[in-house]
């Protein structure tokens, strides 16, 4: 559920919403949110200074009832 509340959000702030996936993993550390959109739209989800990306990660964090982190990557990685 997680993973798909990510991913509507952020379909809806980019360009190119087909390209966006959100994967989740587990490791120790506790559960990792990995996005991937297009390249021309990862400025637009990082924002300046990384506010957007910082608020998207403070908005996983509320929903989420444990430790989460969130990498955002384009989708050539």
């Amino acid at each position: 559920m997680l993973a798909q509340a990510v991913e509507h959000l952020i379909k809806n702030i980019v360009d190119f919403p087909d390209d966006v996936s959100v994967r989740s993993h587990e490791n120790a550390r506790g559960e990792l949110l990995r996005v991937r959109v297009n390249p021309e739209d990862i400025g637009r989800v990082i924002g300046r200074n990384g506010r957007t990306a910082n608020a998207v990660r403070t908005v996983a964090q509320a929903i989420s009832d444990h430790k989460i982190r969130v990498d955002i990557m384009d989708v050539r990685r």
